[in-house]
């Protein structure tokens, strides 16, 4: 598994935004960006489309990723499968398709089983869905849904969040469908 640059001395702790995004499947909405300015880090749960997704996320902030089912090889050089790091003293795992709380895909479910992280984040699904896993110590999953417009999804969601001290805090669903409605009013 694939483990971005972790942060080294407890010194340099400081709370962190992130923006979360899944299954862009080549359209990136613009308002995205405005929504994402500000964060430190952009994490993308996979079906990125093409790489200039995580070329324009980069314009706004670091991109951390995984390749999903749909995803070329341009994606899959640069992105693994998953990624397991650690910010702001928070464990988390990243990967596209890894199921839901109760259903987890295998081989996953065997390692979320033997070493859970505490945020567990995946897409795939086009679903939005934060919920806190009881059978796996509360590790919090995250699914942001589908930001794209390819899909059955009824809305394109994202995520922000702050993570700080080693907790989640400041929690935002944003309806991409909602947004761009009131913004055209």
């Amino acid at each position: 598994m694939n483990r971005p640059d972790e942060q080294t001395s407890d010194d340099t702790k400081s709370m962190i935004k992130i923006g979360l995004i899944s299954d862009t499947h080549s359209y990136l909405d613009p308002q995205v960006l405005d929504f994402f300015e500000g964060c430190d880090e952009i994490w993308h749960a996979g079906d990125f489309g093409n790489i200039q997704i995580a070329e324009q996320l980069r314009k706004i902030a670091p991109v951390i990723g995984v390749y999903g089912n749909i995803d070329g090889e341009d994606i899959r050089q640069e992105f693994p499968l998953h990624q397991r790091f650690e910010r702001e003293g928070l464990n988390i795992w990243i990967t596209h398709i890894g199921g839901v709380p109760g259903r987890y895909c295998l081989p996953i479910r065997q390692e979320l089983e033997s070493d859970p992280p505490e945020l567990f984040i995946c897409g795939h699904s086009h679903i939005l869905r934060i919920s806190r896993d009881q059978d796996l110590e509360n590790m919090l999953y995250m699914n942001p849904g589908a930001a794209g417009k390819q899909g059955f999804q009824s809305h394109r969601t994202i995520i922000r969040f702050q993570i700080d001290d080693g907790k989640i805090h400041n929690v935002e669903v944003i309806n991409l469908d909602i947004e761009e409605e009131e913004a055209a009013e």
